[in-house]
């Protein structure tokens, strides 16, 4: 099979994707496929003869799989492509994705994930790994998802949306610590735990620089799950287990010590249920399908549903791949898996 690994892009997740694209790239590749690894922004320069030599078994080098923790600014992506053009598509992006049988999505961040690159892809009819247009906008926009949840009766922390830094501690209708994140955006930039209401202002600041909607949420203090769910298999929770600060951005991505990834023997085949039972309920309302992630917070044995990743992360150091091998898929097996599934997905359309 022909595929595209389409990676990069101009998110503040660019590295994050980077590093996913070249892993899912060479899995691939070991499974025979002939896989060309193409950056959505830059493109390639090349002539359309030349377009079939990009697709080839051959592995990739992984000097790619390790993230900086810089956070990107559109600046710096910007300087990255010669010319004055800063279109999400670089060159001949589209005219190498129409060769292949799919195309795998290894985008994260706001221009990759909210389905601007979808619908694209749509209209020009080339399949893809993921959730559709709709769907990934909507997991992609935090208030948006949030309205669902509540409309879906899936318990969720209380929010309110801001559009400006300078909103009154007072119209904040629950306590502090509170929660400041961009509407859309992922990997945790721009967001921040807030626990004294005079760093409020410097905290909406920040997040407003990566959007124009910031959402101030309710701060749960509890256990962090998360499980993912591939071709309408769930699987087992993994615990999220940080000894020092939070799960931010460097705990994410960067190889450090004080993150752990666990199957949690301690939780109670109650609330493994209840997670397990609002993945297939948070998937569903979103209309996502293929694969996905839900993140949970757990306090009193109850299980919130903080949000949901229509492209969850591939690296080394990603969720999703340690979750599949709980159940004994391997990396390979798992981005073969999500390929295969996409694929009887729009087969099943056709009829």
């Amino acid at each position: 099979m022909k595929i595209v690994v389409l990676a990069g892009g101009r998110s503040t997740e660019r590295n994050v994707s980077l590093s996913s694209g070249v892993k899912i790239t060479n899995a691939l590749r070991s499974k025979g496929h002939e896989v060309a690894l193409v950056d959505l922004f830059l493109g390639k320069e090349i002539a359309d003869s030349q377009i079939d030599s990009l697709f080839t078994t051959e592995s990739e080098s992984e000097d790619l799989s390790s993230i900086s923790d810089e956070v990107l600014t559109d600046e710096k992506i910007n300087a990255l492509r010669p010319g004055t053009s800063k279109a999400l598509f670089g060159p001949n992006v589209l005219k190498i994705c129409q060769q292949a049988d799919i195309v795998y999505l290894g985008l994260h961040g706001e221009d990759g994930e909210n389905g601007k690159v979808q619908a694209v892809l749509d209209l020009f009819e080339i399949r893809y790994t993921g959730s559709d247009t709709l769907a990934s906008g909507l997991a992609m926009n935090k208030k948006f998802s949030k309205e669902i949840f509540q409309q879906n009766q899936i318990p969720t922390a209380k929010y309110i949306v801001a559009t400006a830094a300078d909103i009154a501690v007072s119209d904040i209708p629950f306590d502090f610590p509170v929660v400041v994140k961009p509407a859309n955006g992922g990997s945790s930039v721009g967001t921040h735990i807030v626990r004294h209401p005079d760093q409020l202002t410097d905290a909406l600041s920040d997040a407003l620089r990566f959007d124009d909607e910031v959402l101030i949420e309710e701060y749960i203090q509890g256990r962090e799950f998360s499980v993912a769910i591939i071709d309408d298999q769930v699987l087992p929770p993994v615990e999220i287990v940080v000894t020092s600060g939070w799960y931010d951005f460097e705990h994410k991505f960067q190889d450090n010590d004080v993150t752990h990834f666990i199957t949690p023997p301690q939780i109670t085949a109650t609330v493994q249920e209840q997670m397990q039972s609002l993945t297939k309920r948070t998937f569903t309302a979103l209309g996502m399908q293929n694969y996905g992630r839900i993140d949970f917070l757990v306090a009193d044995d109850k299980a919130y549903v903080m949000e949901a990743n229509s492209l969850p992360g591939m690296t080394p150091r990603s969720l999703i791949p340690r979750e599949a091998a709980v159940v004994g898929i391997s990396y390979e097996d798992l981005c073969e898996k999500i390929v295969q599934s996409k694929l009887r997905l729009y087969e099943q359309k056709k009829k």
